[in-house]
């Protein structure tokens, strides 16, 4: 059991049994997302799973996703890349909130590849189809709060708390342990496993979540210690000790929640 599924009492499954309970999504770019909407898209009915986007300030962007969140009372998954932390609080809603991290070295190169072969107009495609990995990397981290290649899992993560009240170090780690759910790419399996677990004391009960992969690329064959060992290769070891680096954060978060898994 992932120990990061808080501990449901009696009283607390009697309110989610009797709530209407939804899972939101926060799809975090190259983290298995396409993979765990297509779980839920297989294992619910038809205009039960919906998807959007958001911009703007966080309060906008919170706003709209309460009212997108209590202006579909027949959906029971929502998911989006752009919804900030932390969920809504909506009455007689049982929000789950769930975030899939991924070791933040292999993430960067998988979201290069992608970028590369998007052919989209989005600053990050046009770098990723004229630079190679390096570069995309050394410009990344010259961008002054562009976390893509930074940090990009505990910008996320501290978004859960308001920044008066800690670190992103802080908020993060907060997160980590106050989130009802949070699993790793790397163990999916097993990350489903637990989501399921949680999922059956709520009034979802009755979803048989399915294991789908989509969007998976050519190198997932390959263990995470020689995809970066491959990284490390192709960077260099300079600049490979620097992504290490201004990523130990993101470093520190991964191990943190990988263990629950592998424990």
């Amino acid at each position: 059991m992932n120990s990061n599924v808080k501990v449901i009492t009696a009283e607390q499954q009697v309110l989610a049994s009797c709530a209407r309970t939804v899972v939101l999504h926060y799809h975090l770019f190259k983290n298995a997302g396409t993979s765990i909407d297509s779980s839920f898209k297989d294992s619910l009915e038809e205009g039960e799973w919906t998807t959007r986007e958001f911009s703007g300030t966080h309060n906008k962007k919170r706003k709209e996703l309460l009212e997108w969140i209590d202006g579909n009372p027949e959906v029971k998954c929502f998911s989006s890349h752009t919804a900030a932390l932390p969920p809504p609080e909506i009455d007689d809603v049982n929000i789950l909130p769930i975030v899939f991290l991924r070791h933040p070295l292999d993430r960067i190169a998988s979201a290069y590849a992608f970028e590369v072969k998007q052919q989209a107009s989005t600053f990050g495609s046009v770098l990723a189809r004229n630079t190679s990995l390096a570069g995309y990397i050394e410009t990344r981290l010259s961008i002054p709060n562009d976390f893509q290649c930074r940090n990009f899992h505990a910008q996320k993560l501290a978004e859960m708390y308001s920044e008066n009240t800690g670190s992103i170090e802080q908020r993060a780690v907060k997160a980590v342990y106050e989130l009802p759910f949070i699993g790793i790419v790397e163990e999916f399996d097993k990350s489903i496993e637990a989501l399921q677990s949680l999922v059956n004391v709520t009034s979802l009960s009755g979803i048989d979540i399915k294991v789908t992969r989509k969007n998976v690329s050519q190198d997932s064959q390959f263990s995470l210690s020689k995809k970066l060992d491959a990284l490390k290769i192709r960077i260099g070891d300079d600049m490979y000790d620097e992504l290490e680096r201004v990523n130990s954060l993101d470093l520190k978060l991964f191990k943190k929640v990988k263990s629950i898994y592998t424990s």
